[in-house]
């Protein structure tokens, strides 16, 4: 009886499950053993979150091949519009449900917002993407900042000026107080719904690229004049990826602002975009799977090194330096694929030995 081979893409990405699940796996048995440090327990929420904003950047960068620096922004959407449904329903819906209807609507409404903004925005291409897309991150923020929203019985108000211009009734409260944020948020989030969170951005973004709408995206960023002569609709691929990966992205948000006491914009700014690429471009533009480790080591490393006061962030920034340098290396990068190269075929003869 013949066994099943699978191909090689579903290999990789059986890999790419079985390393999340392990690592999952390993970090609850730890944690429930008590051996998890207050603080690497504080990050577990934060890795979840970079994770996942790794992965929904690395489809826009690594598979749509469009530099986008305001990835933030569709995080902030999505905390923001995500957080103001939670307070509003905190007393009206049991929290599970109330939390998942908040993850979707965050979703949603960054999804949206990626596809407004990709319309004219997709029609540029390199340097001039990315600048739209940094000034999109921070008109957000400002935006944000500015903002005033309260609800009473009479429904919601909206001012851009301040709270009291709202004229709000006796029994109102203010949901989004300008630069202050919202104040007295449900924290909903924990380290196992960030786990299944990954699992469905993984199952979206691996099987997105195993589809036909896949190939067309890679084929646009390979060759855009070569997949538009073979009729592929340049605009609307891309605009089905970069709205995706805004909605992940929102998906992201919504879960990380579940997880404090008060939520602000300036979390939000485009230091945290910046933070997100570096995870996309250390873990390899177009790899998820280097993705996921980059975000999970570089969130872990900061306090790893805390012991070591004032000089942490240097070296933090020095072993960023090396691993840019080492990954890109042209004489280590054949190395590692030669000793890949060595390692299929042992594991190829030793299964056809087996069989």
């Amino acid at each position: 009886m013949k066994t099943k081979r699978f191909s090689r893409t579903t290999r990789q990405n059986m890999i790419t499950y079985s390393i999340v699940i392990a690592a999952f796996t390993v970090v609850t048995a730890i944690n429930f053993a008590g051996m998890l440090s207050n603080s690497l327990r504080g990050q577990l929420v934060p890795i979840c979150t970079y994770v996942m904003m790794a992965v929904s950047l690395n489809l826009t960068v690594g598979i749509l091949g469009e530099l986008s620096l305001g990835h933030a922004g569709f995080m902030s959407v999505g905390a923001f519009s995500a957080m103001c449904f939670s307070v509003c329903t905190e007393d009206a819906l049991a929290m599970p449900v109330r939390f998942a209807l908040a993850l979707l609507i965050g979703g949603i409404a960054a999804g949206i917002a990626g596809f407004l903004i990709g319309i004219p925005v997709l029609r540029l291409q390199g340097d001039y993407l990315a600048i739209v897309t940094l000034a999109f991150g921070e008109i957000i923020k400002n935006v944000l900042n500015t903002t005033y929203l309260g609800l009473d019985s009479s429904g919601l108000h909206f001012s851009l000026k301040d709270a009291a211009s709202m004229n709000l009734a006796d029994d109102g409260r203010v949901i989004i107080n300008g630069a202050l944020g919202i104040t007295n948020t449900p924290k909903d989030a924990n380290f196992t719904v960030g786990f299944i969170l990954i699992m469905l951005m993984l199952f979206i973004v691996l099987n997105l690229i195993k589809s036909r709408a896949g190939r067309a995206i890679m084929s646009i960023r390979d060759n855009r004049i070569a997949a538009e002569s073979v009729g592929i609709n340049i605009t609307k691929y891309k605009l089905v990826a970069f709205s995706i990966s805004a909605a992940l992205a929102g998906v992201a948000g919504a879960f990380y602002a579940h997880n404090f006491s008060s939520l602000v914009a300036q979390k939000f700014d485009y230091n945290t975009s910046i933070l997100v690429l570096v995870f996309v471009v250390l873990g390899g533009i177009g790899n998820i799977r280097g993705s996921i480790i980059a975000a999970t080591v570089l969130t872990v490393l900061p306090e790893m090194l805390r012991g070591l006061n004032d000089y942490r962030m240097l070296i933090y920034a020095i072993i960023l330096i090396l691993v840019m340098i080492f990954s890109q290396n042209e004489q280590l990068v054949a190395w590692r694929m030669r000793l890949k190269g060595k390692v299929a075929a042992a594991f190829g003869a030793h299964r056809r030995k087996g069989a």
